[in-house]
């Protein structure tokens, strides 16, 4: 709270005034908080339609407001305002487009500009988070600015600011001044292609990026039922896993920085956008669609499920290389991701039993993240959950049954197809007689693709869905690509989820940081570094093929997708720690970063068996 702040302190959540273009500002008094009015993390979620604001009301959710309602621009998600200051880029919300963001520093010649955002680094007044506003007003001398969370007392009427900050003008050097004396003003942000007098964006150091092994002292912590076989979703994990595992070795475990962490957590969201950006692309071309070899009948549904639901993903889970090299995206399993009960509910055991150090697991808020994202969704108010006959699913299922409990949903969980048949007018029902019409999966929309080629030989005058069959034989084509049934994960996530889009997200960004060089065959630059050959639509780590620089064949998996058209990806290695070649996934959740995990493997590929290694977030200065 300010001590700058007067004693008419107003309670939270109350209209302090207005910024100009009508953007309100409202009182962060947490001291006022009654905690009846905001049961749950997902009720401080703010929201203007689908589109995501930030946290009520910190000076982020009112600086991301801003932008939306005067210049229909968002910065992508952060964990700590400061953080803004290492972003390069916003989004068009009406487009997905992205844009040039460009940071200059306090005491740039660049002069601020009316509709900068200005960034505070961590410290002083803001400590542990930095802080953002927006310059509303420059008056040669100085320059006004509105925020939230600084000031908790009514705005005089009329008045469009919070505070004046004397400007500096000396030798062509413009520097900010602010209120406080213990902060630090980090500079301002402008929406610019014009790099002149503009920062480059930070890099982060090599050493900070790596992943350390550890161990746990051995005092047989893990030797009896650690996990809890009265919570049936627990229960259903130790059945699925033959006892209370977690990996090979629980005493073994594994450690980034915090420094890692925002980059991972900077790294998903971009990609995500990334990657939204390309499948708009692909959407708007028959040519780069042909290249994912989906059936032509579905093509409008696909295009129509772009358009009406592309803010409805709820998660996905991208696969990184981490290490002193760098960070490397290697796919996003926009459809049907898994490995959440392992982060978000089985870690968290796992550190509550034997983890007594610092720290914090990076997947602790993973179920409350899931819950926030249902309750913003247009779910309809019982969800059906449709899983395989697969014991790994049914803790799966169970993990995101218990998200949507706590976000207000009803929910049953169907066992494979057998339960499902169709009424007297040929609309499906499960075995209780409801009705189907909003479905979570875990099966892959490609296994629903697979059915419409089996079907599709004969030319069909539309996607040839049943509503009646003589032996009731319900087919996943049947439910998923019903028009009236609203699955989740959308149908067009098949395109960020296929490996197609790779080689078209470097022609799109050459060279990005985060990216691989790939393409849909061997150029000069793969022969040079060496490639992974990929199925496009493969799946758990199938028919990867890892081919050095000397054309020696490093490693090969074995699958069902053999027959696929491939991608060729650049050959970079998971880095070996304690043993072990690591993976780290991050989860989206609602298109932001959500949590993240580790997995582990004695193969250069992580596959479907591969292990889940317990992971733990410690600041820099207790690693490096």
């Amino acid at each position: 709270m300010s001590n700058q702040a007067i004693n008419n302190e107003a309670p939270f959540g109350t209209l302090l005034g207005y910024a100009p273009g009508g953007v309100a500002i409202y009182s962060s008094n947490y001291g006022s908080l009654d905690p009846d009015n905001y049961p749950d993390d997902a009720s401080f979620r703010s929201y203007i339609g689908n589109e995501y604001m930030g946290h009520k009301w910190q000076c982020v959710e009112f600086a991301r407001r801003f932008l939306f309602l005067n210049y229909g621009v968002v910065f992508t998600d952060v964990g700590m305002a400061y953080e803004i200051f290492s972003l390069r880029f916003l989004r068009e919300v009406v487009n997905d487009n992205i844009l040039p963001l460009q940071a200059f520093a306090n005491g740039s010649r660049r002069p601020p500009v009316a509709g900068a955002l200005l960034i505070w680094q961590k410290g002083g007044e803001f400590k542990g988070t930095g802080h953002v506003a927006v310059i509303t007003q420059l008056l040669g001398d100085r320059v006004r600015i509105a925020e939230q969370n600084v000031i908790h007392a009514p705005l005089p009427p009329g008045q469009q600011w919070t505070r004046e900050l004397a400007l500096e003008i000396k030798d062509g050097h413009y520097t900010l001044r602010d209120t406080f004396d213990d902060t630090t003003i980090l500079g301002w942000m402008i929406q610019s292609a014009d790099t002149q007098y503009s920062l480059p964006q930070p890099e982060i150091v090599g050493q900070a990026l790596a992943i350390h092994g550890a161990r746990l002292e051995e005092k047989g912590q893990f030797s009896g039922k650690w996990l809890n076989e009265q919570d049936a979703l627990e229960r259903s994990y130790v059945a699925a896993n033959k006892g209370h595992v977690i990996n090979q070795d629980p005493y073994q475990y594994f450690t980034i920085t915090e420094s890692a962490e925002q980059e991972l957590i900077k790294a998903t969201n971009e990609l995500h956008l990334m990657y939204l950006h390309a499948t708009d692309k692909v959407m708007k071309d028959d040519n780069l669609l042909t290249l994912f070899d989906i059936p032509k009948i579905l093509w409008p549904r696909l295009r129509l499920s772009w358009q009406r639901r592309r803010h409805h993903m709820i998660t996905g889970r991208m696969d990184f290389c981490m290490d002193e090299r760098g960070l490397k995206v290697y796919e996003y399993n926009a459809d049907s991701a898994s490995c959440h009960t392992e982060a978000g509910l089985i870690l968290e055991e796992w550190t509550r039993q034997g983890y007594r150090g610092t720290g914090h697991n990076p997947a602790e808020d993973l179920l409350n993240e899931l819950a926030g994202a249902w309750k913003h969704s247009r779910a309809r108010p019982f969800v059906h959950i449709m899983q395989d006959n697969d014991i790994e699913e049914n803790y799966h299922s169970r993990f995101m049954q218990r998200a949507l409990a706590e976000a207000g949903f009803e929910s049953k969980i169907l066992y494979g197809l057998a339960e499902l048949r169709w009424d007297a007018t040929g609309q499906l029902i499960d075995g209780d007689g409801r009705l189907v019409n909003c479905v979570w999966k875990t099966w892959a929309w490609e296994t629903a693709i697979e059915q419409i080629r089996e079907v599709s030989e004969a030319e069909y005058a539309a996607v040839p869905i049943r509503t009646g069959h003589p032996e009731n034989e319900v087919r996943l084509i049947d439910v998923l690509l019903r028009p009236e049934v609203l699955v989740f994960e959308p149908l067009w996530t098949v395109i960020p989820g296929n490996k197609a889009i790779l080689p078209i997200l470097w022609s799109l960004f050459p060279h990005h940081r985060y990216l691989l060089d790939t393409d849909f065959e061997v150029n000069d630059e793969l022969i040079k570094t060496g490639y992974a050959v990929k199925p496009i639509a493969g799946r758990c780590g199938s028919n990867i093929d890892l081919i050095s620089h000397h054309e020696e064949l490093l490693d090969k998996t074995s699958g069902k997708f053999a027959d696929q058209k491939n991608i060729y990806q650049q050959l970079w290695c998971l880095p070996r720690v304690a043993g072990k070649y690591i993976q780290v996934c991050t989860f989206t959740v609602g298109g932001n970063y959500g949590g993240a995990c580790l997995r582990g493997d004695d193969s250069l590929v992580i596959k479907k068996e591969s292990d889940i290694e317990p992971m733990i977030v410690l600041r820099d200065k207790d690693i490096l």
